[in-house]
């Protein structure tokens, strides 16, 4: 079965089409993504909420696993820091840049300049184009299935077909894939690749502790909702009793650090990740894509990728 299209995002050729999602605060760091760029897919390493040299030091970690494998950043356009984030790992060598929860044209001079290609998280075809013509190597379509922060509330499944026949260059598909039935179903779609991200999220090497694990494998179907995130966007969530506590209002930020762009202060969006991953739930806000409930087991990213693509060949 000839199923599994060449990637090419710029001068980047994966062995495998897909891209690991950027997944923050520090859940994707440089052993996950080292990991998932070692086995042939291009890792991301989450950039937003890092200080520089701690944003440095992961991407040489990356690096020493990913035995020359490609190593991107992924950081939030609503970060305060998102260009100089983005300026540093340029500097160091990143291999690629993309950008979510936000649109920015300025990330398009940091690629040029330094030659890297820039791939924008899109929801719609209107800013797929915009993204072409402003020099975009790739983009990446995200629908209301996939984890974190959202900007539509339409499946990617429905938007994917819109943007592909707007655009001429590679458009990968992001939100619900699980197994290698889903793989299977986004290349017959015709897309160019996949992003995955809660299904790395549930992997040894992400960097949880394991009441974060635990809450995903404890996820029924149903179980993930909206959550208004300070950024202005919606956010696909695990209930916490944190969610508890914004929910009646008693979450509110004190001192804001100011570490976005704009903020509701409904409350500290980059604390409530950080401390779901660490573990402190009554703390913490866990984001997941709709279809945690398939999960199932944490595997190892190797045994991730060996579900995804046994089997599969590339199409002539």
């Amino acid at each position: 079965m000839k199923i599994l299209p060449r990637l090419s995002i710029g001068k980047l050729q994966p062995k495998y089409p897909l891209m690991q999602g950027g997944m923050a605060i520090r859940v994707s760091m440089g052993e996950l993504a080292g990991a998932v760029a070692r086995e042939g897919g291009i890792g991301l390493i989450a950039g937003s909420g890092m200080g520089h040299e701690e944003l440095k030091t992961e991407i040489k970690k990356a690096r020493s696993i990913a035995n020359g494998g490609i190593v991107g950043i992924n950081t939030m356009v609503a970060a305060s820091d998102f260009l100089s984030l983005m300026k540093t790992a340029a500097e160091a060598g990143i291999d690629a840049l993309i950008a979510g929860a936000g649109f920015s044209r300025d990330i398009f001079d940091i690629g040029r300049s330094h030659g890297i290609p820039v791939v924008p998280i899109v929801s719609s075809d209107r800013v797929a184009v915009l993204s072409e013509k402003l020099g975009a190597s790739a983009v990446v379509v995200e629908g209301s299935e996939a984890g974190g922060h959202l900007g539509t509330d339409r499946p990617a499944r429905d938007i994917f077909p819109e943007v592909k026949a707007a655009v001429k260059i590679p458009v990968l598909l992001a939100g619900g894939i699980i197994d290698q039935k889903d793989i299977v179903e986004a290349y017959e779609m015709g897309a160019d690749g996949v992003q995955v991200g809660t299904r790395f999220a549930a992997s040894f090497e992400a960097n949880v502790e394991k009441p974060f694990h635990d809450t995903y494998l404890k996820a029924k179907k149903g179980d993930v909702f909206r959550v208004m995130s300070p950024v202005g966007l919606w956010g696909n969530a695990l209930r916490t009793a944190f969610v508890d506590k914004v929910e009646r209002g008693e979450a509110r930020i004190a001192d804001c650090v100011r570490c976005l762009k704009k903020c509701s202060r409904r409350f500290c969006i980059i604390q409530a990740l950080i401390e779901a991953r660490s573990g402190n739930l009554d703390k913490g806000l866990v984001f997941a894509g709709e279809h945690v409930y398939r999960i199932g087991k944490i595997m190892s990213v190797r045994d991730i990728f060996e579900m995804f693509f046994k089997g599969l060949e590339y199409r002539d």
